[in-house]
């Protein structure tokens, strides 16, 4: 099968681009959140643990319903829902609802990521899958440059329905570039639910899985509540946060990128370890990095660097592992991810609320230590792949 144009992966990354910002834009809307309904900062992250939860959830069980639907047409849709769920959010008139509509948004997101991830591995050649695979999460990549700093931006003017409702926008217009751009791409054999969790069973992906939710726990738990850590390290709020996280993007779409190319000249295992120590490292000295504003910019620059560079060796280990259910163990994997964000928000407040925000980079840094422990301890314990 031929190479798919560069034309074609873009248009799979616009639509991360809108699923993205939809997941993570909380982060930077935290402060106008707790403004506007009046709740702690704590149980406006909450709306991140709703939307993961909802996504690790909702992403088996979906492509299992949605299985037998051509892959254009499954994108299409599942972008709408994106955009429903977030226009929903924009009109909420409570928490409560706003609860629901952030459930809603998380199933459309749940069936993107990984058939546009499948989509974009089964079309490339597998020297070139890394970076395949890299340039479609470059659009969450970039939700983290100009997404989230920019919703941070407009929720401070003109308030987070405003951001919500823009978001839900651009989901629209990212499913219409899709139903253009992108040419019908048959379904993959059809697969049931306890075949689709089957392919789960190898120690070797569940250990992938296991380290995908403690990198994604570490990684969320600290950015969700930056703006209380930023605050209480270098006394930085409103705009002068907007620009840490834009830092932070930039860093994040160099290291996923990086990572695609460096996994594909030197496979996943040597990436993969080198950038979970590099994490560990780097949120182990969050609290003594971040204490000026251009220190902050450098630290989360870094940061940014080291946390996305983290899915592409991780991805294309799991590919190698079941070559022959790769759109499957992709939404495995997409579950872990957000299995990881939705317990950030729970873990994160509780370790907020009882040892500061100070605390909040450290607890990260051993469950990445933990992570890497795994990795060396259970890699290629059983070479052979899962059988197709």
């Amino acid at each position: 099968m031929s190479t798919p144009s560069s034309s074609r992966i873009s248009v799979l990354a616009f639509g991360a681009f809108g699923v993205g910002t939809s997941g993570y834009i909380v982060a930077g809307l935290l402060p106008a959140l707790t403004g506007e309904l009046h709740v702690s900062a704590t149980a406006a992250a909450q709306l991140v643990t709703a939307f993961a939860i909802a996504y690790a959830i909702g992403s088996p069980l979906f492509a299992a319903v949605t299985g037998t639907w051509e892959r254009r047409t499954l994108l299409v849709a599942a972008l709408v829902v994106t955009a429903a769920g977030n226009l929903f959010a924009a009109l909420a008139p409570g928490y409560g609802t706003l609860l629901v509509a952030r459930v809603v948004t998380a199933i459309g997101a749940a069936v993107f990521t990984p058939a546009a991830s499948a989509v974009a591995a089964e079309l490339t050649s597998p020297e070139r899958r890394g970076r395949a695979v890299a340039l479609v999460f470059g659009g969450l990549t970039v939700a983290l440059i100009f997404g989230v700093p920019l919703g941070s931006l407009i929720s401070q003017h003109l308030g987070y329905r405003t951001a919500f409702a823009l978001v839900a926008a651009f989901s629209l217009a990212s499913a219409l570039a899709v139903r253009v751009a992108l040419p019908s791409v048959a379904a993959p054999p059809r697969v049931s639910l306890a075949e689709r969790f089957a392919a789960g069973r190898d120690p070797r992906v569940l250990v992938m899985l296991a380290v995908t939710v403690l990198g994604c726990l570490a990684a969320f738990m600290v950015y969700t509540f930056v703006s209380p850590l930023l605050a209480a390290t270098a006394g930085l709020h409103g705009t002068a946060v907007t620009v840490l996280l834009f830092c932070y993007g930039v860093g994040g779409a160099v290291g996923n990128f990086a990572a695609g190319r460096a996994t594909d000249r030197w496979g996943s295992r040597a990436p993969l370890l080198i950038v979970t120590a590099a994490i560990t490292v780097v949120l182990a000295l969050l609290p003594i990095a971040t204490t000026t504003p251009i220190a902050a910019g450098v630290a989360l620059f870094v940061w940014g660097v080291a946390t996305w560079s983290f899915s592409p060796p991780v991805q294309h280990r799991l590919i190698e592992l079941a070559p022959g259910h790769a759109g499957l163990v992709l939404s495995l994997n997409a579950s872990a991810i957000y299995l990881g964000v939705g317990l950030s928000g729970v873990v994160g407040g509780a370790v907020l609320d009882s040892g500061g925000p100070l605390v909040l980079p450290e607890v990260a840094a051993a469950l990445t230590l933990l992570a890497l422990l795994l990795v060396g301890a259970a890699w290629g314990r059983v070479r052979e792949p899962v059988a197709a």
